[in-house]
């Protein structure tokens, strides 16, 4: 169920059409952000790669909203060895230390638990300390190897009530998504029709971003 935080926003679900809204948060997070959600920096070509809907297949997206834009998201993957699974998690500047992360990874773990999972692994780069504190609330075990941090959660054991929580929340997050296409759909219509004065400015960052990556 889409929660309200202290930075005005809320989490849900993504569903299978919003991908792109998933690579465009991906694509605006800064330097260090990117280096910390990906391990290391990467370009924007491998991230246009990454978010691609036959890479992204299977994985579980929960994304925090702000006005129909996504600014935070935590991506669940199951691995191949049975009850085991990995989590990941990215929020823009402006809205990181505001509960965003706490709210996303709660909504990990519940999903989580209900596919039966009981070992969720979290990788971080060991400078990565909002990471860790973030891990530590929910009673990680952190294994440092190498300069990465590794963190080891348990995910709760599904019950009758876990699994109807997460319907539930499935139902409400539809809902949601279907009244934020208005507001996607003017953000799109804003930046389509900026001004000819911005518009240089804007392909000339793209293009220094493209260079800096």
């Amino acid at each position: 169920m889409p929660e309200p935080l202290i930075s005005g926003g809320a989490v849900r679900k993504l569903w299978v059409g919003e991908i792109k809204l998933y690579r465009q948060h991906l694509l605006r997070l800064d330097a260090e952000s990117r280096r910390n959600r990906f391990g290391g920096a990467v370009s924007d070509e491998f991230i246009r790669r990454y978010s691609g809907s036959s890479t992204l297949n299977g994985a579980v997206i929960y994304g925090f909203f702000v006005e129909g834009v996504l600014r935070g998201a935590a991506e669940l993957r199951l691995l191949a060895r049975a009850g085991e699974a990995e989590a990941a998690l990215s929020v823009e500047r402006a809205w990181q230390s505001h509960g965003v992360g706490t709210a996303l990874l709660e909504r990990v773990l519940l999903a989580a638990g209900n596919r039966q999972v009981e070992h969720l692994h979290m990788l971080c780069l060991a400078e990565n300390r909002r990471m860790q504190q973030l891990a530590r609330k929910f009673g990680a075990q952190l294994n440092f190897q190498s300069g990465n941090v590794i963190g080891e959660l348990k995910a709760p054991c599904p019950t009758p009530i876990s699994v109807m929580r997460e319907l539930v929340a499935d139902g409400t997050d539809l809902a949601a998504a279907i009244l934020d296409v208005p507001a996607q759909l003017a953000k799109q219509r804003e930046h389509s029709n900026g001004s000819p004065e911005r518009r240089p400015r804007e392909r000339r960052y793209e293009r220094l971003v493209l260079v800096d990556n």
